[in-house]
């Protein structure tokens, strides 16, 4: 277990580890969230993913349960558990297929008790950034970035608030997936996306800044500073036409290839 767990967070962790090591149903208890990944505050809950056996979890399917919520388990004022159910097949599964988002969830995941073998070697495949999809993703975000630049001003000329607040946001939110798929990071969902941004070591100078600005003053002067930071900072080896072709096939046609949606991808 990590050192750096604040005792309350230690505490609780082997409390529900007692709780659910007895209960038959459960293969596996892994501790996950802020607490494992250096984000955590004192406050912070502590997330869980029970590993069922697969008659629990087929019954769990079957009723749509899959997540739970105890404050009783936690053992610091205001805490609480926050957890999952998986079996052992959705964890073979996300290590070939699981999104990004995903496969952060699992990133420096803490095993409390487990009787499934190489579970840690499971976990590691499952965290990885898959780096044959490097290209293919820079490629489509790449794509993204363009058309929501250029949305931008049409945005503006139609003076429609709905579709400038939408494309500012998708334009912050490529150009972040951009840079996080040229570091080779994993894209942490929306929540933690700018924290792992600014964790990114290879990145334009003010990165951060320049995308609060676009956010809270979105025009098509900072979509366009913020366009052109990024595309400045390297060649990202993509063309106009390129581009407008990746945007109309991840935008219109991803589903016909069975892959998530590009900003979950």
């Amino acid at each position: 277990m990590p050192i750096d767990l604040l005792p309350h967070h230690r505490q609780t962790i082997d409390h529900i580890t007692n709780h659910f090591r007895a209960d038959p149903r459960y293969r596996a208890l892994l501790i996950g969230g802020s607490i494992v990944k250096g984000l955590a505050r004192p406050d912070s809950d502590v997330d869980v993913m029970l590993i069922t056996t697969d008659e629990e979890y087929t019954r769990l399917s079957q009723e749509r349960d899959f997540t739970f919520y105890r404050p009783e388990l936690s053992t610091y004022e205001g805490g609480y558990v926050d957890g999952k159910f998986l079996n052992h097949q959705f964890l073979l599964d996300a290590a070939q297929r699981g999104s990004e988002p995903t496969r952060w969830s699992f990133k420096n995941a803490i095993v409390a008790y487990s009787d499934i073998p190489d579970l840690e070697d499971t976990l590691q495949q499952i965290a990885q950034y898959q780096l044959h999809e490097q290209e293919a993703k820079i490629r489509s975000f790449y794509g993204q970035l363009f058309i929501m630049h250029w949305f931008v001003r049409e945005a503006e000329k139609r003076h429609n608030t709905y579709l400038l607040t939408r494309v500012t946001a998708d334009l912050v939110l490529f150009g972040s997936r951009l840079i996080l798929a040229h570091n080779r990071m994993l894209f942490p969902f929306h929540k933690w996306m700018m924290t792992e941004v600014e964790r990114a070591p290879e990145k334009p100078e003010g990165f951060i800044e320049l995308a609060n600005t676009l956010l809270q003053n979105p025009t098509s002067e900072t979509a366009k500073t913020f366009f052109e930071t990024i595309t400045n900072f390297r060649d990202w080896g993509v063309s106009i036409r390129e581009a407008v072709n990746h945007f109309t096939e991840d935008s219109e046609r991803y589903w016909l290839h069975g892959r998530p949606a590009l900003s979950d991808w």
